[in-house]
């Protein structure tokens, strides 16, 4: 379980309440976040735009990743986009601390379709912490 005060710092993200996105579960180094895709957010292909995919799966890097409470950047993030989503999925990003040390940790990131569990972007992401707390 981490502070209330970190996850209410960390829940309030302008992006993702732009973007639509919700916040479900923020751990030590872990958070879960979902969104329904919408028309506005499929490419000219109708399928979903890939910096959606994208954005989702840090929103939840992001979350996971500070969520020790020091402010936590992106190094590199690499993403693998396997399948398409459509307009009606519920895609959800899960973001799981795999190694951490002193100033920098790797995250596993995976964004599934709730509905049907298919994979539909793996990512590998590296943040640096600095030694500062945010709350």
């Amino acid at each position: 379980m981490i502070q209330p005060e970190i996850e209410n710092h960390i829940r309030d993200d302008a992006f993702a309440d732009w973007l639509g996105a919700t916040i479900e579960a923020i751990e030590p180094g872990y958070s879960r976040v979902s969104i329904t895709v919408s028309k506005t957010m499929l490419n000219f292909h109708g399928i979903t735009h890939g910096g959606l995919v994208f954005a989702l799966g840090d929103i939840a890097f992001a979350a996971a990743s500070n969520s020790h409470g020091r402010t936590s950047l992106a190094l590199n993030v690499a993403i693998s986009f396997l399948r398409p989503a459509n307009i009606g999925d519920q895609l959800v990003a899960e973001a799981k601390e795999v190694q951490a040390g002193k100033t920098t940790a790797l995250y596993d990131i995976v964004v599934t379709d709730r509905n049907s569990q298919k994979l539909i972007a793996k990512s590998q992401a590296t943040v640096y912490r600095t030694r500062e707390s945010f709350v």
